[in-house]
């Protein structure tokens, strides 16, 4: 037996028992005469004392030719501690030990296995199984399992049934790149890694399953960033006889689910939003709800008064920032070169400090009187001490200009809580975006989401202006799930089909196996999935989602610790029927 307790499990009712203990060494103190070792394994560390009096020569020597990260098991006897450490739960404890076995020497770590570590991302990347052994990494995989278990619990106790789906799939032209694999049986032919079960799913609705759930891995070949993945988890769910309100309701009732039990928060209702007030209010469709600041348009008010950045515009639109009519020039200008990053992209600023005496101060004085400032505060919902922030240019770009800015100030400001939970849901989308470059319609969410049963007449004449009968999750300004009503009859699908550009043969060899099975009694039905590795990372208080998974990629969508993708040899290149450009 390796072990009869767990190096976290011991306390001061364990003095005097017999243990025996394996682990790694986290950290060795010799004073010559005593020797301690913290001994640590996934479950905490513990305190193990050698010393002269009690313990024979040969213990002592091979307790000091202990290494950090060595893995050792040891025998001996719970002892309580002269000097406690109330900062560990084995504080009050040590075991003097009578038995020593080196398991496994260890080189020394490239970087401290420690909760504040000196290795840098790439460094401790290189070495992931390193760093999975420091407390935060592994208690964020940790949390990622029991947020699983519970996404599992409730779903099944709501009658969803987890089907596993093909990873083996065909390339679809909608969406992201997908990553092909080539076969070796079919010469010159590919499978593609799912982006998404979504036709699997809903054939899974027309075979009668009625409630599906799987927490599937998914595979998109696109650019990277913190909070993306080249291969990501989703929590994959469809149901059938089903109508919006339906889906609303028992997701909600998930996530409700996983914010109790999780975080210990409970959240009574979740409100509504269309897209476009979304837009309106906060300039993007995932607002963070947190904290105010909403959007003020402020075309009547502002143009006409000779200042011609305002007269111009197609759009003008503020925000006040709480607190913050103190800010120096210095910061005034800090946000005024933000706003001006190329990720940005806006031309300028325009400032009105509201004092706490209520006087306003402004960088566009010599256009506006106190009284139309006044006014502006007011469209603003400003108060005295608050900074009235303004953007002017095309509608569009600077609605998104000025959430930027929100986001940006929010999180400088501290009103971006990560222990506060502010759910949203966002319905009513566009059924359809156009595209100026590729002179067509391309889906907003996927080919298979049905209009608003009240729009679905403008589909033949005024396709622009149908909406989705299609819902995304919020939370904290982050989409963590989207899904619609799917279209469900070979008609509409068709039409869809036209309107995105298929031709009917193009349609027929790409779907044609999803629109004959609509011809043999498809239900209504609808779903929607959530990303697992964002929603983890933002209940666990964080919105990067690499430290919330086990062997993450990098920037570049490599893995550095095994050192992938990589090429591979010349007689699997033959056998692929696959030659490489020189």
């Amino acid at each position: 037996m390796y072990r009869t307790h767990t190096n976290g499990s011991l306390r001061i009712e364990n003095v005097s028992n017999e243990v025996t203990l394996s682990g790694w060494v986290q950290k060795i103190r010799d004073k010559g005469f005593m020797v301690w070792v913290d001994l640590r394994d996934r479950y905490g560390i513990i305190q193990l004392i050698f010393d002269e009096e009690r313990s024979t020569k040969e213990l002592m020597e091979k307790a000091r030719s202990l290494g950090r990260e060595f893995v050792i098991q040891i025998s001996g006897t719970v002892v309580e501690r002269e000097s406690k450490n109330p900062n560990m739960p084995t504080g009050d404890i040590e075991v003097l030990v009578d038995e020593l076995n080196i398991l496994n020497a260890a080189k020394i770590p490239p970087f401290t296995i420690e909760k504040d570590t000196d290795g840098g991302d790439e460094l401790r990347m290189q070495y992931r199984y390193l760093d999975i052994r420091r407390k935060p990494v592994r208690n964020n995989i940790i949390f990622r399992h029991q947020v699983s278990m519970e996404v599992r619990k409730y779903l099944s106790d709501q009658g969803f049934i987890d089907v596993e789906t093909p990873y083996l799939i065909k390339s679809t032209p909608e969406g992201a790149r997908d990553f092909v694999v080539p076969s070796r049986m079919n010469k010159g032919q590919f499978y593609a890694l799912p982006q998404s079960p979504q036709t699997f799913k809903q054939l899974l609705m027309v075979g009668g399953m009625d409630k599906y759930f799987q927490i599937v891995k998914c595979f998109r070949d696109e650019d990277l960033r913190a909070d993306r993945q080249p291969e990501f988890t989703q929590i994959d769910c469809e149901m059938a006889f089903v109508e919006q309100e339906d889906i609303l309701n028992t997701f909600e009732g998930l996530v409700k689910h996983l914010l109790q039990e999780i975080k210990g928060v409970t959240i009574d209702k979740f409100p509504r939003m269309s897209y476009e007030d979304a837009m309106k209010k906060y300039g993007n469709d995932k607002p963070d709800i947190r904290f105010g600041m909403e959007f003020g348009e402020l075309n009547d008010l502002t143009q006409n008064k000779g200042f011609n950045v305002f007269d111009a515009a197609a759009l003008v639109v503020g925000i006040a920032a709480p607190g913050c009519a103190e800010y120096t020039r210095k910061q005034i200008d800090k946000l005024t070169d933000f706003v001006k990053k190329p990720q940005v992209g806006a031309k300028g600023l325009v400032w009105v400090k509201y004092n706490e005496a209520g006087n306003l101060k402004s960088s566009v004085d010599k256009f506006y009187s106190q009284e139309d400032l006044k006014e502006w505060a007011v469209r603003l919902k400003a108060k005295p001490g608050d900074l009235l922030l303004i953007l002017a240019g095309e509608a569009n770009a600077t609605r998104t200009h000025l959430s930027a800015l929100r986001m940006h100030l929010a999180a400088e400001i501290g009103l971006r809580k990560p222990d506060e939970f502010a759910p949203l849901w966002i319905t009513d989308f566009p059924l359809l975006e156009w595209d100026e470059e590729t002179r067509r319609f391309h889906a907003m969410h996927h080919p298979f989401t049905a209009p608003k049963p009240e729009d679905k007449h403008l589909l033949e004449k005024e396709p622009g202006k149908v909406r989705a009968n299609a819902y995304d999750m919020v939370l904290n300004g982050n989409e963590i799930g989207g899904g619609s009503i799917r279209i469900h009859d070979k008609e509409t699908q068709s039409r869809m089909f036209d309107l995105l550009g298929f031709s009917k043969e193009e349609a027929q060899a790409q779907f044609g196996f999803l629109m004959n099975a609509f011809e043999y009694g498809a239900p209504p039905h609808g779903g929607i999935a959530f990303g697992l590795d964002r929603l983890v990372a933002i209940l666990g208080g964080q919105e990067s989602i690499r430290d919330f998974i086990a062997f993450p990629k990098n920037n570049a969508g490599r893995d550095v610790m095994i050192d992938a993708p990589a090429t591979i040899a010349q007689d699997q290149l033959d056998e692929l029927n696959l030659k490489l450009k020189s």
